[in-house]
């Protein structure tokens, strides 16, 4: 274990700096989160949440009480290394997303949902290796007092990887990007036909 008074090494020091640098669409709320602190010597941690009908028309995001999507990514560094991390970095998401009543019961709902990490991952640029995880369909009915037993249908993914580079602001860029994509937002720049004026 590190000396706890110590400051934590200089590439550490950078991956959290590289991680809190990108800028975020406007309809995703980020801020910092307390990391577990034995999963690695050193931990760091951010949280992003989405509501696909939060942040139009220049509302503001900052009364998501039960937000349709949200996720956190943490960041692992270990300065001797770890056999199955392939490095001294390692990230680690969770992200969970009420899915829309068409996709309940969709076989193929799990690979959608993983494909959208792999393709953050990589429309972003963020080299990895040894990446793993899995996409879990819960469902849960609530009753009493909380929302008379109105059901919810959640999706879950969790997956780690290893950054390949120590620059870590395009993992910070597709997470978020993976997050808008499991709140259903469009892609950057385009236009909602649902919202869009003449």
């Amino acid at each position: 274990m590190p000396d706890a008074t110590a400051p934590p090494p200089i590439e550490f020091r950078r991956a959290v700096a590289s991680l809190s640098a990108p800028r975020h669409r406007p309809e995703l709320l980020v801020s910092a989160l307390s990391a577990p602190p034995r999963l690695a010597p050193y931990t760091w941690a951010f949280s992003v949440e989405a509501d696909a009908g939060a942040g139009r028309a220049g509302e503001p995001l900052d009364d998501l009480d039960e937000p349709d999507t949200s996720g956190r990514l943490i960041l692992l560094h270990d300065p001797a290394g770890q056999d199955a991390w392939e490095g001294v970095f390692r990230l680690v998401c969770f992200v969970q997303a009420r899915l829309e009543p068409e996709q309940l019961g969709d076989e193929m709902f799990p690979v959608v949902g993983w494909s959208w990490l792999t393709e953050a991952l990589e429309q972003n640029g963020a080299g990895y290796t040894a990446l793993g995880g899995t996409v879990t369909q819960t469902s849960s009915v609530r009753f009493g007092d909380i929302a008379g037993a109105r059901r919810d249908d959640d999706v879950e993914l969790r997956a780690s990887w290893t950054p390949t580079d120590t620059d870590l602001a395009a993992h910070a860029e597709a997470f978020c990007q993976l997050v808008a994509s499991a709140a259903g937002l469009p892609p950057v720049g385009a236009v909602s036909l649902a919202h869009r004026t003449v």
